[in-house]
């Protein structure tokens, strides 16, 4: 697998990541100001939620780049070990 190939894993890992992490964490305000959405969250965190996307994108991709070198899983015809 080239480079480019593993950038479009983690890419793809890390927007899935992201969207399963942004929930957590977030409550709306007690008492919303005035032109503020009422669901909006209050602290939402998005640097420390980046930050733990991106650490398990890596290890995410770092696991399908492992898989696939060692031909447990194989995108060629004819190859897969079963």
């Amino acid at each position: 697998m080239n480079w480019l190939n593993g950038a479009v894993v983690f890419v793809i890992a890390w927007w899935v990541i992201l969207f399963m992490t942004l929930p957590f964490g977030a409550h709306p305000p007690a008492q919303p100001g005035k032109g503020h959405a009422a669901s909006a969250p209050a602290n939402p965190r998005l640097g420390l939620k980046v930050l733990v996307t991106t650490v398990l994108a890596a290890a995410v991709t770092a696991l399908v780049l492992y898989v696939i070198d060692q031909g447990w899983i194989s995108f060629r015809p004819g190859t897969a070990p079963f």
